[in-house]
């Protein structure tokens, strides 16, 4: 009860509460470890509604059913399987519920892997892994399991009436959990990974490498964002204020010239840039030194 209505006071002063997306316990043999599973990451899009163009008003989509003709409420909607073009196998919510029932409440690890034997595509979403009170030490001892032996835990869970397999892994200390892709959700495409007999000129080879070595330096996600919806998020402050708005042209292509000076010239332009960020980084060294030096 206090819980809540700290929640409840915390909502209105206006500060983030994440809520539980499950709970439940992650069962490694014998040990049970009480845990609640919070989103770890989201994507952030600014998005943009239908609106009806001659009134400005926002167009909704209303349920349908054209055999009775008529709108219909959300409560006489159940679940089908469609096996045949208009034929389906009818579920009711019930049936749904005793299916998941069972293992609701149960995250089992069933085997462990290394990090590096599982390939990224298999990874989909993120989520913090929490551990309640009672569960907190032996929540420890498998952080530091873990990051030990530099392996991650592989077990089923069931949440929102769907079936996961997921990976737990250490992260900051903590239990980070990704739900992972099943082999047969991983899309086959003929054309993808065919090597073809391409003539690779060792100089070609050799350019290409120095230009990934000259543009590798340590992962810093901040340094990444996303400029489209940057840019739409100030064209519709902008529009909102009424200031007017100019877009700029689509940038134009650079002329097809042969791989060889292309390379050369990529690798001459990313030099160039990394000498202008060591030169600006030790002008500002020199420029903070001499501050320092006249106070």
């Amino acid at each position: 009860m206090l819980s809540a209505l700290s929640s409840g006071q915390d909502a209105l002063r206006g500060i983030f509460v994440p809520s539980s997306v499950w709970k439940g316990s992650i069962v490694l043999s014998l040990i049970s470890i009480p845990v609640q599973l919070f989103a770890a990451a989201r994507s952030e899009r600014t998005y943009l509604h239908q609106i009806h163009r001659d009134c400005n008003s926002r167009v909704k989509q209303p349920l349908f059913c054209p055999t009775c003709n008529r709108f219909v409420d959300r409560t006489e909607i159940i679940k089908g399987f469609e096996f045949d073009e208009g034929q389906y196998v009818l579920m009711d919510d019930k049936e749904i519920k005793k299916l998941a029932a069972a293992s609701s409440h149960s995250l089992e690890i069933l085997a462990f892997s290394k990090l590096s034997e599982i390939d990224p595509i298999f990874f989909d979403s993120s989520y913090f892994c929490v551990p309640d009170d009672a569960g907190k030490k032996a929540y420890q001892l498998l952080v530091k399991a873990l990051e030990d032996t530099r392996t991650v835990g592989i077990g089923k869970l069931m949440m929102h009436r769907r079936d996961y397999t997921v990976f737990l892994r250490s992260y900051q200390h903590g239990l980070l959990l990704h739900t992972m892709y099943f082999s047969n959700e991983i899309r086959q495409l003929p054309q993808f990974g065919v090597v073809e007999t391409v003539n690779l000129k060792p100089e070609e080879v050799k350019l290409t490498e120095q230009l990934v070595k000259t543009m590798s330096h340590p992962f810093k996600p901040k340094e990444y964002h996303n400029e489209f919806q940057d840019k739409l998020r100030k064209l519709l402050e902008d529009k909102k204020q009424g200031k007017s708005v100019e877009i700029g042209e689509e940038p134009h292509r650079a002329a097809i010239i042969d791989m060889k000076t292309a390379l050369e010239r990529s690798l001459a332009a990313s030099s160039s840039g990394s000498r202008d960020k060591k030169g600006s980084k030790g002008k500002a060294t020199k420029t903070r030194q001499s501050v320092r030096k006249a106070s």
